[in-house]
């Protein structure tokens, strides 16, 4: 089985213009996710997946592997089953978001691992245990999943709502996901739904239209880069790395 990891990365953004080009200790921020993510060891190829010319030279000038993709992409699984289009040999897709730089390869390397032992998966993804900081805000995404670790809902609310004081835990979706190959472009190709539109989560479409989604729990926590703040905080982290 051949497990490759794909990068999309998007030039505009709303909140951070030219993100995945935005300085990180002197280096792009894509550059960054990619050098973290080839750390792992399970998948056979990295690749990012970029709708601008100048992402792609920054990647290539690094060293990396870049493709690119249409600019007008509604979503990242769009861009990411663009890109596995160019890989006909690959059973497994494990996709990384671009600004994730402090993503844990071993993290990668377990979500690919998955996929060895199940051949019926068609979905993977993390959760980690939230912080009471991050339950009320609406960036921070709640996951709840069944006995066997199955994803049962996924919302920008807080979720379960703590009617009564019972020890259950609330747990955060870290964006990282993996697909067999043949349910990504099945899942690319259907329609937006009704939950997905509504909570503006893309994970949904698969849970409405009856696909399981794994999910696996990590204690290790990642500085996403969304805003300027976030971009701040990346910064200052790798400069303690340094010291």
């Amino acid at each position: 089985m051949k497990i490759i990891c794909i990068i999309p990365a998007r030039y505009a953004s709303t909140r951070l213009p030219g993100k995945p080009l935005a300085d990180v200790a002197g280096k792009p921020l894509i550059v960054r996710v990619y050098e973290q993510a080839v750390k792992a060891m399970v998948p056979e190829q990295f690749i990012v997946a970029v709708d601008d010319k100048r992402v792609y030279d920054a990647v290539i000038n690094a060293g990396g592997k870049a493709v690119m993709t249409r600019a007008d992409h509604l979503t990242g699984t769009d861009r990411l089953a663009e890109a596995a289009m160019h890989y006909p040999d690959a059973d497994v897709i494990v996709n990384i978001q671009g600004d994730e730089p402090l993503i844990d390869p071993a993290l990668i390397d377990e979500l690919g691992k998955l996929f060895l032992e199940n051949d019926a998966l068609d979905m993977a993804t993390v959760k980690t245990p939230m912080l009471e900081e991050e339950k009320t805000k609406p960036g921070n995404v709640k996951v709840i999943t069944d006995k066997n670790d199955y994803a049962i809902y996924f919302s920008r609310s807080l979720i379960p709502y703590p009617r009564n004081d019972t020890g259950v835990k609330v747990y955060k979706h870290i964006g990282i996901y993996a697909y067999r190959r043949d349910f990504l472009f099945k899942y690319a190709q259907m329609q937006p739904t009704p939950l997905e539109k509504t909570e503006s989560l893309e994970q949904l479409r698969a849970i409405e239209n009856g696909y399981k989604i794994k999910v696996i729990t990590s204690p290790k926590r990642f500085i996403g880069v969304d805003t300027l703040e976030d971009l701040l905080k990346v910064n200052e982290y790798y400069q303690k790395r340094r010291l």
